[in-house]
Order: structure tokens, then sequence, then C-alpha cells
């Protein structure tokens, strides 16, 4: 049986128009002329997509898509909008609609709509059938059962069935990024790629090919053509860590691709169109960093359609056992090594810890201890925090990097009684604070061969860039 499409808009033209186009694609259509009779047809047969004009004679598309979220919220629902009207298609989405399409109407973005809010609500009806394994599937991705963890959870699944662009925000190591995919993976875009970038890693220079690609002889050092981000994730989700570090002249040409759903790599004479769910984050403060002028106010406008906030991890405290075990898990199938448990005390002293890192920062607490505790069981004294439990965790002042590293290797408490290369037990010794030098003299070595570049330095210690930030601050390198 074919699937049904309701088309509802006043102008016949336009309406024919649709449905030659529908039917090509093998799809059945029913036609509305204002909201009235739209309402009446959706009360007489089912229908796996809603497409509506925004402007009609007893009413606008809003009101529709309104209609339609709170009384078939299974429905897929896409507007209409006039050429230019950004503010009106943004509205739309706010209000529930799946996306939206442009006048004067492109088929092949149109066809490309069609296709994904089918494959959206084939998938609702999979998900009834399937409902159990899926809820399992969402609570394995998101660790934790406190009241917040399970509002994300609900937040997810909902903007899940929406092409609209999302801003995640929450602090470093909160699992941005795990929302994200957690979004992707309960979209009908599951079965494409999902892609995630950090703006903030990619050197300045090299960011716009990064993104948009670029063809054969378009800079130095382009020796072939090269796809971007934006078409290795045609089909799927692009997830933009840390946008707000984007350059501004990168920012206007992503709001064009927003807007258009189209990129142009450079060095090219045209553009070529993408399907891509577009998601968004930084832990830095969005209207501060407009006020500032580092991120364009038009772009915080369509990047920031709807926000997930992903909560800190000292705001869910009673969810650390749970990511203590599944932690310890990963750390164990990663290593190889024996699978560790943490003791109740080890679980209490955490939860006393306030967690400036969030749960990057808890695993990387984790790693450690696994590797210092005694017959695979991690004890209050395993455990190191940037602070005591319990106390503020505030941010140091910056200071030169290699100024810092130089006396942390220098301190006369960092240092450790070693002996023709062999640490001598017997001293003062501590062997937290001797690996620490030693990690300390190799990152300080890979930062001067690289002039400082992270980016290189990351590369050189085998790690990547994200960790090595972390790492820097918690040696007070950063």
């Amino acid at each position: 049986m074919n699937d049904t499409v309701l088309i509802v808009d006043d102008e016949p033209d336009i309406r024919e128009l649709l449905e030659i186009t529908l039917g090509r694609m093998s799809l059945s259509t029913c036609a509305a002329a204002d909201v009235n009779s739209a309402r009446r047809l959706l009360t007489e047969q089912s229908f796996n997509l809603c497409l509506t004009d925004m402007r009609l004679p007893d009413g606008d598309g809003i009101e529709l898509v309104e209609h339609i979220q709170d009384q078939y919220s299974e429905l897929p629902v896409a507007v209409i909008t006039a050429h230019g009207s950004t503010e009106t298609a943004i509205k739309a989405l706010k209000a529930g609609a799946f996306d939206f399409v442009s006048k004067p109407v492109d088929l092949q973005k149109l066809r490309d709509l069609v296709s994904a809010a089918l494959r959206l609500s084939n998938q609702a009806q999979t998900n009834d059938r399937q409902q159990s394994s899926s809820d399992d599937s969402i609570r394995g991705s998101i660790t934790g059962n406190s009241p917040v963890i399970q509002h994300l959870r609900e937040q997810i699944a909902k903007l899940a069935r929406s092409q609209a662009p999302i801003y995640i925000s929450g602090e470093s190591g909160a699992g941005k990024e795990l929302a994200a995919r957690a979004i992707h993976e309960q979209s009908a875009r599951r079965h494409g790629p999902f892609i995630a970038v950090n703006c903030g890693a990619i050197p300045e220079h090299l960011v716009e090919s990064e993104l948009f690609g670029h063809l054969k002889g378009s800079f130095t050092g382009a020796e072939t053509d090269k796809d971007g981000l934006f078409q290795a994730a045609h089909g799927g989700t692009l997830f933009l860590d840390e946008i707000a570090d984007l350059p501004l002249q990168t920012q206007v040409k992503l709001l064009r691709v927003i807007q258009e759903k189209s990129v142009r790599p450079i060095g090219s004479q045209s553009e070529i169109s993408v399907d891509v769910r577009l998601l968004s984050a930084t832990h830095k403060n969005l209207t501060r960093e407009v006020e500032s002028g580092n991120l364009r106010q038009d772009l915080y406008f369509r990047i920031n359609v709807i926000e997930l906030p992903v909560p800190a991890l000292r705001q869910r405290k009673e969810d650390i056992p749970d990511l203590v075990d599944a932690l310890l898990k990963k750390i164990s199938a990663e290593n190889n090594s024996a699978l560790c448990s943490a003791s109740i005390e080890a679980i209490r002293s955490l939860q006393n810890y306030n967690f400036p890192g969030n749960v990057r920062e808890l695993e990387n607490i984790l790693q450690r201890a696994a590797t210092l505790c005694e017959n695979s069981r991690i004890q209050a004294e395993n455990l190191e925090f940037i602070s005591m439990p319990g106390t503020s965790n505030e941010e140091q002042p910056d200071t030169n990097p290699e100024q810092t590293a130089q006396s942390n290797i220098d301190s006369p408490t960092d240092k450790q009684p070693v002996e023709n290369g062999t640490p001598n037990l017997d001293g003062d010794y501590s062997l937290v604070k001797h690996l620490e030098s030693v990690e300390i003299k190799a990152i300080e070595k890979a930062l001067k061969e690289t002039r400082w570049n992270k980016t290189a330095a990351a590369k050189k210690l085998g790690m990547s860039f994200r960790s090595l930030r972390y790492r820097l601050k918690k040696l007070g390198l950063d």
C-alpha cells in the first residue's frame, strides 16, 4: 500500500505541482484548500505526511502544525514558506514542524524532505512494535535514572522526530556528544552517517575546506578534490561541537548552507545539495558570544531553534554508582584488563565531589584509580581529585604554559627520589607524583617541538585534542 500525503494549499497551481511531483514518487495524495478542510480529512483517513502552506484563507500553517502535534503526534508535518521568511520557518520548527521548504519550491529538495519525513513516519510504526527494545537502547546510551536524566531522555525522543537544528548546551565533559548521538540513533536518519567534529580543533585556515570541501588546485596543497564534512554526512547527522570557535567568515558560509541546504566547495562555481540534520554544541554562553562579537546573531538564531540542556554531573549525583559501573566496564574492555569495582567509601567520596570536568573527569579519575588499586577493588584513597571532595572548584587564572610546565617540573614537592633512572621506594616517593612528572615532561616536549600547536602536539602524543586539553588543565599547564 502506497504512503499517503495530505497537501494543504489554497493555490490550485501549487497543489497540482505537488501532486504531480509526489505522484512520480509513487505516493498517493489528498488535497485541501484550507485549515478546516484539512482537519476534516485528518479525521476521515490516515496519512503518512502533511505538507502545508503557511498562509491559508481561514488560518495559517502554524495553527495546523500545533493541531497535528496535539491530536496526531506521530504524523510529521512540513511547511511551505515564502522565500526569505526565516522567522516564519523558525516559528514553524519550534511549533513542532518536521522541516520546511521555501517558495519557489526546489523539487529536488522537496523530494529529499518527503523521503526523510516518510522514513520517520514508517519508523514510528516500527517503534510501536519494538518499543521495549528501543527503550533499553536509549537507556544504555545515556547512563542514569535521576529525574534530570529521565527528562533528558524524553526530550531526546521528542527532538529526534524533527529536522530542526538543535543546540545542545552544557558544561565540558557533561555528555553533549552522547546526547547528539542519541538524537541521531532515534531519528529517521539512524541508518545514515553520524559525524562529529570539534570546530575548535581544526586549524583556522583549513576550516572551510574541512566543512565544505574543495576542488583540486583551489589553493596551495589542494592536490585532489575533497568532499567536506557536510557531503560526508549526507543522509545523516552532522554534529558541530564548540561551534562558537568557528571564524566569523566561516559562520557566514555556514549560515547559507543551513538556509539553502547546499554547499559550495572551495574553487567550485556551483552548489551541491546536501541532506543533513545539523546539531551543534558549545560549553560557552552563546548570548555572551553574540554580545562580544564572536558569534553572528543571525547564525545564533538559526542554530538555536531548539535548545537541549545537558545537566552537569553535580546535578545528578545519584547517577554516580551506575556511571561508575558503566565506566569501569568500558575501561576494562578498552585496556583488556580485569574488571574493577568501587567500594562504598569510594562511591561516597565521588558523590561528595563537585566534578568541574563532569563525566569526562569521572572517567579520568577511574582510569587512574583502576591502575593503582589492589585486587581490582578501588578504595577512596585510590581516587585523585582536582580539589578536595566537597570544596568549590574555581577556575585557575591563565598562566604561561611554558613557565607553568617548567615550574611544575622544578618544584621540590613534585620531585621524586630517583637513582640511576630507578625510583627509590625507600625515600619520600609517590607513584602518582612521579607519573605526573613524566607526563608533564612529555607534554612540554611535544608542545615545544610543535611550537605550542596543541592539535599537532596531541597527534605527536598519540591522543585526541580533547584529551590533551583536559590533561593540560588537570596538570595546571593551561
